[in-house]
């Protein structure tokens, strides 16, 4: 179903992860697609895995925390595709750990990928989007609308990114532009075995449940299938959606789910 032929689409953070998956399936549906992020050996692999598939792909380094880095990304992907379609705001962290332990640069490095990044992006981006009658999607997460403990960094961040997303929705209206934020339930990911400090640990196990995880490919279909119904919102998988839901209109139950958990952050008390 090639319903992304013609179309120009960037992701930041595509290397690895839900960016690649995202990336493979929009080339498999016809789109040329440039891939960013910082880790120039991992974009190649996934521009060479799309061109042997018979796409078209290209690899951009771009670090979405230096703002001048964004902006020379866009101007390649413009300057070498032609313009722009899909600016899709993908890179992302996770910093763990409880209020009381997680340090002031720990805040600072979640914000500046996850929401500053995120927005150097979407503005970086909207010139040339607005050229084409393009799209923003951004990519959200569960997390947004239901907190777990030991995860408040990661949980602010992207209970931010949905309200970028509701108020982008709004001030794009009639621009011929949309914003599409997608919230994601587990998926398999690197993501979990990335510490605070950002080093990637390929022997850390996903603590993540392994029965609710979504493989990457199954995630990325239905998430272009949001993208190409310019959905203004899309949650998923199953499981996402009921914790969403508890989330949002049935917080007691939630505080109580997850005040049992809390139980194991929490020392030991001394006898």
């Amino acid at each position: 179903m090639k319903r992304f032929e013609d179309r120009i689409v960037w992701i930041t953070g595509g290397g690895s992860g839900l960016g690649r998956g995202i990336a493979e399936e929009l080339a498999r549906r016809g789109a040329t697609v440039a891939v960013s992020g910082r880790r120039r050996d991992r974009l190649d692999e996934v521009v060479q895995a799309i061109e042997g598939a018979g796409g078209k792909a290209l690899a951009v380094e771009a670090d979405v925390t230096d703002e001048a880095s964004v902006r020379e990304a866009v101007l390649t992907v413009t300057k070498e595709l032609g313009g722009l379609d899909v600016a899709i705001a993908n890179a992302g962290v996770s910093v763990s750990g409880k209020v009381e332990d997680v340090t002031t640069e720990q805040w600072r490095r979640q914000f500046d990928i996850n929401v500053i990044g995120l927005t150097t992006t979407v503005r970086e981006a909207l010139p040339y989007l607005y050229e084409r009658g393009g799209q923003v999607v951004l990519i959200g997460s569960v997390a947004s609308m239901i907190a777990a403990p030991g995860f408040a960094p990661y949980h602010a961040s992207k209970y931010a990114v949905r309200a970028i997303g509701q108020c982008l929705a709004i001030e794009l209206h009639g621009t011929g532009v949309t914003c599409t934020t997608i919230h994601p339930g587990f998926v398999a990911s690197e993501i979990a075995q990335v510490d605070n400090a950002g080093t990637f640990h390929p022997e850390r196990r996903d603590s993540r449940p392994a029965k609710l995880m979504w493989a990457t490919d199954k995630a990325a279909r239905v998430m272009v299938d949001a993208i190409a119904a310019r959905k203004r919102e899309f949650t998923f998988t199953g499981h996402g959606k009921v914790g969403a839901w508890i989330g949002r209109h049935a917080p007691g139950i939630a505080h109580l789910v997850m005040t049992r958990a809390a139980k194991n952050l929490r020392p030991p008390r001394e006898k």
